[in-house]
């Protein structure tokens, strides 16, 4: 991956005369994100509009500045765009990229009949299959963040008074609920699926382990989402494993919950963070007015 990165320095240092602050800048934004693409296993001409949405979003998890992340999305639609003038790429990924500017609009979220589908293509006996329906059964039901949920250790699942403890951001612990489903889901994950996927490997100790044996990345459950997604019949640029916590806030506040208790769960550290899930829920309801009432 590093011919590309000098290919890219040089291009622009030469040909775009760009000052040596800002070569160095964008330098270590592109090494940055070629490190995560080699933690993920995905090469740079793999990588899709998804891929690069979700490694911004990291970078937000990982508590970038919004500075930062806006540098960083420049830098990868530069990236992309001296790629595909080369031939190194058939189509540029970056080229949909959302400006940060956009992150104010109301997020996207799945109805319930879109959820039940996607835990629908998890049925069935296999180790994958329960541990992808644990996996978003918790993600729908507890609202966590993608960190959250794949950090989540074995000894911080409390099925017996249904709990779950996760750590955000600054290291910040908080107590979730278990609803019945996820609980049932993690229970049946922990009665022999995770032992199978574990074999004779020493135990990562986190909840959620991968096929072989060591702990879910950010970009594998990323993929197990988007293949059941597409065994669900749901197109795949619908869902997002940010799309389960916006549609768990969503839900609730239309099922009557309150915007404290719904920034509580999120934790968020403000109120005006939680807001937007108002404007998403006055959304949904006009939908369903719209689509079920005689006079919609």
């Amino acid at each position: 991956m590093m011919p590309l990165l000098d290919g890219f320095v040089e291009h622009l240092a030469f040909e775009k005369r760009l000052s040596p602050r800002t070569v160095d800048a964008y330098a270590s934004d592109i090494r940055a994100y070629l490190s995560a693409l080699e933690d993920w296993e995905v090469a740079p001409h793999e990588a899709d509009t998804d891929v690069l949405r979700e490694y911004l979003a990291r970078l937000h998890d990982l508590g970038h500045a919004a500075s930062s992340r806006q540098r960083a999305r420049s830098a990868l639609r530069s990236f992309y765009r001296h790629l595909a003038s080369r031939g190194q790429v058939k189509s540029d990924p970056a080229r949909e990229l959302e400006a940060p500017s956009k992150a104010k609009t109301l997020p996207r979220v799945l109805t319930i009949e879109q959820v039940e589908a996607l835990l629908a293509a998890c049925e069935g006996t296999k180790a994958a299959e329960i541990r992808d329906r644990a996996l978003i059964e918790t993600a729908y039901g507890t609202g966590t963040r993608v960190s959250e949920l794949v950090g989540l250790g074995s000894e911080d699942v409390d099925l017996r008074d249904r709990w779950i403890r996760v750590r955000g951001k600054g290291s910040k612990e908080r107590l979730l609920p278990l609803g019945d489903a996820a609980a049932t889901a993690i229970g049946a994950y922990l009665g022999g699926p995770r032992g199978h996927l574990l074999g004779r490997r020493s135990d990562p100790g986190v909840l959620f382990l991968n096929q072989r044996g060591g702990g879910l990345s950010r970009m594998g459950f990323w993929r197990i989402l988007r293949k059941r997604a597409i065994e669900g019949g749901l197109p795949s640029s619908a869902v997002h494993p940010h799309v389960l916590r916006h549609s768990f806030a969503t839900h609730l506040l239309h099922g009557g919950a309150s915007l404290r208790v719904v920034q509580e769960l999120l934790g968020h550290s403000s109120l005006k963070t939680t807001e937007i899930y108002t404007a998403v829920d006055r959304d949904y309801l006009r939908h369903v007015h719209h689509e079920f009432h005689p006079r919609g």
